[in-house]
């Protein structure tokens, strides 16, 4: 069994109910940054990984469209899984090693997150979440707080940017059905095995219609790279 976070899990399953009216016709994965979907601009950072899945739900067969022919795996998920469930009903393609996981609403400036969170993977950690300070990235109050050892717990300093290398055999004890993986990290808190890897570079979260123009001219800026 491979110990190194090679596979790769794209969620696409959601509704984008803050990005209407824009996703009233299309999913938000399919919205366009600077020319270029979310969901190609994340499988561009996965590039080499294999396998990847993508997960899909509200309107599906877009998105299986747009990856036909691409050697991606899409999954889809009727009824929808939340992230937890998500990856769980992927774990027959993913296999057992450690994954790595990311949300494509969240554009990125600065090195790859992927490459990035697997130069960190050194087996110790269930799982190791990328993060930004919370002000950094527009947030008034964020997910984690993080120790010198880089070891998280729930607090507000830090705010998760959507990429991730984990351990899934905390899965399997999980409920049965739709699920998030905030069980699984809060499991792995308990346990101390959550660790965090500050982000070097920009970040912007493309949740709302207004997020579209802040991401590219974050791409705009003459000292970050488009990614």
């Amino acid at each position: 069994m491979r110990d190194r976070p090679d596979a790769l899990m794209v969620f696409a399953a959601g509704f984008g109910t803050r990005m209407r009216p824009l996703t009233d016709a299309m999913p938000k994965p399919l919205i366009e940054v600077g020319g270029r979907t979310l969901l190609d601009r994340a499988l561009a950072l996965g590039a080499g990984r294999a396998p990847v899945v993508v997960n899909a739900h509200y309107r599906a067969a877009q998105i299986e469209r747009h990856l036909e022919g691409r050697g991606v795996h899409v999954l889809r998920e009727d009824p929808i899984l939340d992230t937890g469930g998500g990856l769980r009903a992927a774990l027959p393609v993913l296999g057992p090693g450690p994954v790595l996981t990311l949300n494509p609403d969240g554009v990125f400036g600065g090195p790859n997150p992927l490459a990035l969170l697997r130069g960190a993977w050194d087996g110790a950690a269930e799982a190791v979440l990328l993060l930004a300070p919370a002000g950094a990235v527009g947030r008034a109050r964020g997910d984690f707080d993080m120790d010198e050892a880089g070891a998280l717990r729930r607090g507000g300093a830090y705010a998760f940017l959507g990429a991730q290398a984990l351990r899934t055999g905390g899965l399997r004890e999980m409920p049965e059905g739709a699920f998030s993986l905030n069980l699984l990290w809060d499991a792995m808190i308990g346990r101390g095995t959550l660790r965090g890897l500050r982000y070097p570079g920009r970040w912007t979260d493309v949740g709302t219609p207004e997020g579209i123009g802040a991401a590219e001219r974050m791409l705009e800026a003459r000292d970050v790279p488009a990614g």
